[in-house]
C-alpha cells in the first residue's frame, strides 16, 4: 500500500502537544512511521515535500523530516501532468501547495493521503481518487480490518 503524508502531518510531532487532538495525531503519525519502517506500508515522497521542508526555519525539524525521503519507495517529480492536475484541484478550493501534494499522491497512485490540515480534511470528498484521512482516523480504520 502506497501512502502519502503531507508536510503538516510530518510536522505534527514538533507541534505543541498540550491539546488532546494534537497529541493523538502525533501518536497516530508515529504508528504510521513505524509501519513505514517495517515495510508494511510504502511511503511516497515528492518535490513539493522537498520545497516545503526546505523552507522550514527550524533546522532540527527540517533535517528530521528530510530523512524520511530515504525511506520512500517513490519520489514524485514535477511534471506537466502533476501541475495541470494541481491546477484543477486548486479550482476545487484547495490551497496551491496542498493541491500539489494531492496531485503528487494521485500521480503515484497512492491509496491513502494523510494530513492534519483541517482545510484538506474538510474537502476530502472532493478528491475521489484518494482516501484523505487524519492519521488517527487512518489507524482506527486499519484496526477494523
Amino acid at each position: 500500500m502506497l501512502i502519502y503524508l503531507d508536510n503538516c502531518c510530518f510536522n505534527r510531532p514538533f507541534d505543541e502537544q498540550s491539546q488532546v487532538r494534537v497529541l493523538l495525531e502525533t501518536e497516530a503519525k508515529l504508528v504510521v512511521q513505524e509501519r513505514i519502517r517495517s515495510g508494511s506500508i510504502q511511503l511516497v515522497w515528492s518535490y513539493i515535500m522537498d520545497f516545503e521542508n526546505d523552507a522550514n526555519p527550524f533546522e532540527d525539524r527540517r533535517c528530521s523530516i528530510s530523512q524520511w525521503q530515504n525511506l520512500a519507495s517513490m519520489d514524485v517529480s514535477e511534471s506537466p501532468e502533476v501541475v495541470a492536475r494541481a491546477e484543477v484541484i486548486s479550482r476545487l478550493g484547495f490551497k496551491a501547495k496542498d493541491s500539489l501534494h494531492l496531485s503528487c499522491a494521485i500521480e503515484a497512485q497512492c491509496s491513502i493521503f494523510l494530513s492534519t490540515d483541517k482545510g484538506i480534511l474538510n474537502k476530502a470528498s472532493l478528491i475521489p481518487e484518494l482516501a484523505i484521512l487524519n492519521p488517527v482516523d487512518y489507524n482506527f480504520a486499519d484496526d477494523d480490518d
